[in-house]
């Protein structure tokens, strides 16, 4: 068995990957801008800007799932091409808007297309299961180089084409995951329910009761509102200060490197030590403490160099982990459920951070606001006391040929096996999902309680 992507899965990786990214470039490119070039819309107030800011996220939100589930029903691609196609109609009405109502609308239009789910459903769908790990982390980059990118970006076409050139490029830039999402992907694809993908309804209340998970979707909540409502406040308060709107990209990008040369070995110490929910706690006051140090110190560019770092440092490093962490604490089979709750929870982050950060900057002062936002981290802080990780495992997706089998005696049987923590089987699908220990896992048990228990 190789233990490398195929020339077939390296196509999906980079095509998914392309088209996910030009998606997610298209969304952050509009961040570090609105707040400055949104002063020339018709309506314009701070608590407008801070709805175009987080709008897509509430549309993002409300059909993580639904779509998703969509796509179980007529397929990935369809669902994919809808997605991108309404993400571009929402770009074409913002780029002809000149009242923060119209460009609202887009906004949330291009919230619609919530194609998450379907994407990684699809790299599921036509990847190998011991290979689909590489794939969704290759992905994962993508936008994170997105997210980069967008932050150098959007400065300089904004400040070349305005904010309607921001959504007229944003709409090209759907139309080309468009075309390479109808030449480069398969018409024919499986539409089997793919668990570590896709929620499933009967999951979802039981796994909304579960404390440790919830602890996470309230974590990437408070994550996402504190990233947008900084973006809403943070450019006109460096216009304030002399910093042409042009120039934002050269405070911005430097950051988003360094944050990432800090983030790296924190990453790994904390991994190797065990201590990962300390830095997670860390990180957040981290965050906070900048966005105070912003506030105090705002006309000082080294020092808000400097804090951007940090913040971008603790950001990233929650960002990295936390989707990790909800794969480790979710239950066997239940990933794909336990993710769509995560995402809904990370995009009504982002609806909440842009009205709680319009909110504010129309009440008070930029240093204000942000120092406000900071206290945000008190309830956040407090609500991830008790937060346990469990050992770190990795899934391991096992396909049998059985009918009438006794679905708990079996689980319990396959728990027998050396290094698999937890079982649980669904029978209509065929499939076993497991939770395995790769340090005292042997593939050859597996296969040999496979051939003992006459299900292959």
């Amino acid at each position: 068995m190789s233990n490398q992507l195929n020339a077939f899965e390296k196509k999906i990786a980079a095509t998914l990957a392309s088209v996910f990214g030009l998606r997610m470039l298209g969304l952050f490119m509009v961040m570090p801008v609105v707040a400055v070039f949104g002063q020339d819309l018709e309506g314009f107030s701070p608590i407008w800007i801070g709805i175009i800011v987080g709008a897509y996220g509430l549309t993002q939100a409300l059909l993580q799932i639904p779509m998703g589930l969509l796509s179980d029903k007529i397929g990935r691609k369809p669902v994919i091409l809808l997605g991108l196609s309404l993400f571009a109609l929402g770009s074409i009405i913002a780029a002809n808007a000149d009242h923060v109502i119209w460009v609202t609308v887009g906004r949330f239009l291009q919230g619609t297309g919530a194609i998450a789910a379907a994407v990684l459903a699809l790299a599921a769908d036509l990847t190998r299961e011991e290979q689909r790990s590489k794939v969704m982390a290759i992905i994962g980059m993508c936008i994170g180089l997105s997210f980069a990118i967008a932050m150098v970006a959007g400065p300089l076409i904004a400040n070349k084409l305005g904010l309607s050139g921001i959504f007229a490029v944003t709409a090209v830039l759907a139309c080309i995951g468009i075309a390479i999402v109808a030449i480069a992907i398969p018409n024919t694809v499986n539409k089997a329910k793919q668990r570590d993908a896709i929620p499933i309804p009967s999951q979802l209340k039981q796994l909304a009761k579960h404390s440790q998970l919830g602890k996470l979707n309230l974590g990437v909540f408070f994550l996402h509102l504190q990233l947008t409502a900084l973006f809403v406040i943070l450019p006109g308060l460096l216009v304030q200060s002399g910093m042409a709107s042009q120039s934002h990209w050269m405070l911005y990008f430097p950051a988003l490197i360094m944050s990432f040369i800090i983030m790296a070995p924190a990453l790994m110490w904390a991994v190797k030590n065990n201590k990962e929910v300390t830095i997670f706690k860390l990180a957040i006051a981290v965050m906070a403490l900048s966005l105070i140090t912003v506030a105090i110190f705002p006309n000082a560019l080294g020092i808000l160099l400097a804090t951007l770092v940090l913040f971008f440092a603790g950001f990233n490093y929650l960002e990295a982990n936390l989707p990790a962490w909800v794969s480790r604490i979710a239950p066997a089979g239940q990933k794909g459920s336990a993710m769509g709750l995560f995402s809904t929870h990370q995009f009504a982050g982002a609806f909440a951070g842009g009205l709680v950060g319009g909110v504010l900057l129309q009440m008070f002062s930029a240093p204000i606001a942000l120092a406000a936002t900071a206290c945000l981290a008190l309830p956040w802080f407090f609500l991830m006391k008790g937060l346990v990780l469990p050992r770190k495992t990795k899934p391991r997706v096992v396909s049998f040929k059985a009918t009438d089998v006794d679905v708990d005696t079996l689980a319990n049987n396959f728990t027998q096996i050396s290094g698999v923590e937890e079982a649980v089987i669904f029978v209509e699908d065929q499939k076993a999902y497991l939770k395995i220990d790769p340090k005292c896992f042997e593939e050859s048990d597996l296969t040999e309680f496979l051939k003992q228990h006459k299900l292959v």
